[in-house]
C-alpha cells in the first residue's frame, strides 16, 4: 500500500503544479500525453509552450516497472533486476533571460530484493545572478530541509554543488540548491518520515518559483542578453545529456524518448571559445558558478 501512497501523492502533485505555473503564466496551457511503459505502467507528460514567461516547460508524472539491464544493475549495485519507480520531473525554459532556468524531480524506487528509497531536489539556473533572490531560494530550501533533519541542508546542498556541475566546464550548472538520492529507512528515520521530507520539498516549489516569475517578468533585456542565455541554456543541455542521471535511467529502461528529453530548451546556442568580457554581467554570473558557495549568507 506505500507504494500506491507515494505514486498518489505524485498523481496529485503534478496536477497542482501545473495549474499553479499555468495560472502564473496566463498565456498558455499545459498539453497532456498520455503514455505506456513496454514493461509495466506509463506516464503522463505535460508540456507548455511560449506562454507570457515560459517558453518551453514539463512536468512529467511516471509509474513504471520491468528488469533493469545488466550494466544498469552493476551501477546501481543491485542483485535483482526488477523495479518500480514513479516519481515527478520539472523543468521550466523561461522566455526572458532575466527569468531564471529551474528543475526539480522527486521520485520513489523500489529494487525487487525490498530495498526501496526516495530521491529528488531542486535547482535554480540563473542567467543573471540576483543575489537577493539566491540567497531567499537557499534560505526556502534550508527551511524545509531544517523541519526534518538538522543535517539535510549541509548533506543535500553539498551533493547538489558536486552533482550539478559540468566536469567538463568545471562550473556548476547554476546556483545550485539541493540534492539527494537513496533516501532508505533506517534506525533512526522511517521511510515514512522520508516521504514526509520529500512531500515538503515538492510543495516548497511553486511558491517559491512563481515568486521568482512574478518579480522578474517585465524586466527589460536587449539583444545581448538574449544571446547569453542561449549560450547558458547550452551549458544546461551538455549537463542533462552527459550527467544528469534521470536521462540515463530513462534510456537504460527504454522509456519514453520525448519524455526523457522533455527537459531540453527549444533554442540553445554554442559560440567557440566564447568568454565574457571582463567586469560584465555576464562575467559575473560566470564568476558565481562554482562549488562551495555560502549562499545563505552571500549578502
Amino acid at each position: 500500500m506505500f507504494r500506491e501512497e507515494v505514486e498518489a501523492f505524485f498523481r496529485q502533485f503534478q496536477n497542482e503544479l501545473c495549474q499553479a505555473l499555468e495560472t502564473c503564466d496566463g498565456g498558455a496551457a499545459f498539453q497532456a500525453d498520455v503514455w505506456k511503459h513496454a514493461e509495466g505502467g506509463g506516464g503522463e507528460s505535460r508540456v507548455i509552450q511560449q506562454g507570457h514567461v515560459l517558453e518551453k516547460g514539463g512536468v512529467n508524472f511516471s509509474a513504471v516497472q520491468g528488469q533493469l539491464s545488466p550494466a544498469f544493475l552493476k551501477m546501481l549495485e543491485m542483485p535483482d533486476p526488477a523495479f518500480f519507480a514513479t516519481g515527478v520531473s520539472v523543468v521550466l525554459h523561461p522566455h526572458s533571460p532575466m527569468v531564471p532556468i529551474t528543475h526539480m524531480n522527486v521520485r520513489y524506487f523500489e529494487a525487487g530484493n525490498g530495498k526501496a528509497w526516495f530521491g529528488g531536489g531542486i535547482d535554480l539556473t540563473p542567467i543573471y545572478l540576483n543575489l537577493q533572490q539566491a540567497q531567499d531560494f537557499h534560505r526556502a530550501m534550508k527551511a524545509v530541509c531544517d523541519k526534518h533533519h538538522p543535517s539535510y541542508y549541509t548533506d543535500f546542498k553539498k551533493w547538489a554543488d558536486d552533482y550539478f556541475y559540468n566536469v567538463h566546464r568545471q562550473e556548476t550548472r547554476g546556483v545550485g540548491g539541493i540534492f539527494f538520492d537513496r533516501l532508505m529507512a533506517t534506525d533512526e528515520i522511517t521511510i515514512e518520515e522520508r516521504f514526509a521530507f520529500v512531500k515538503d520539498v515538492a510543495r516548497a516549489f511553486a511558491p517559491f518559483y512563481t515568486s521568482i516569475m512574478n518579480q522578474n517578468r517585465n524586466l527589460p533585456y536587449n539583444e545581448q542578453q538574449k544571446q547569453w542565455q542561449l549560450i547558458r541554456r547550452g551549458r544546461y543541455v551538455e549537463f542533462n545529456l552527459v550527467y544528469d542521471r534521470g536521462t540515463k535511467f530513462g534510456l537504460a529502461t527504454g522509456g519514453r524518448i520525448e519524455s526523457i528529453l522533455m527537459s531540453l530548451p527549444k533554442y540553445a546556442s554554442w559560440e567557440y571559445n566564447h568568454q565574457p568580457a571582463a567586469g560584465s554581467p555576464e562575467a559575473a554570473i560566470q564568476a558565481y558558478l562554482k562549488k562551495d558557495i555560502d549562499w545563505i549568507h552571500v549578502l
